[in-house]
């Protein structure tokens, strides 16, 4: 979820997220599912989020539009070193 927004920098918003993680993940999610996320994201400070003005077309409704984090882009660097420490094969903290 946080790399679904962090892809997408300031202009995340719930359907885009969804749309990412459905696709990545090879299933679709539901709507709540994916704004009850964000929402425990952004109380966990995580995300923060804004409310856009309303799109301009007629009955355009406003956006919440989610962003990463200081904490969160820490986390997901971690996630990365992790990750890429597993495929190469690396030990972690330097254990042989």
């Amino acid at each position: 979820m946080l790399l679904a927004v962090a892809r997408h920098d300031d202009k995340a918003y719930g359907l885009l997220v969804l749309d990412d993680v459905s696709a990545a993940r090879g299933r679709q999610y539901s709507v709540g599912a994916i704004y009850t996320t964000l929402s425990r994201l952004e109380a966990k400070g995580l995300l923060s989020s804004r409310i856009t003005e309303p799109l301009p077309m007629r009955g355009g409704r406003a956006r919440r539009q989610y962003r990463l984090t200081a904490e969160a882009r820490t986390v997901l660097n971690a996630e990365r070193d992790s990750a890429l420490q597993r495929w190469t094969g690396e030990p972690q903290w330097g254990l042989a």
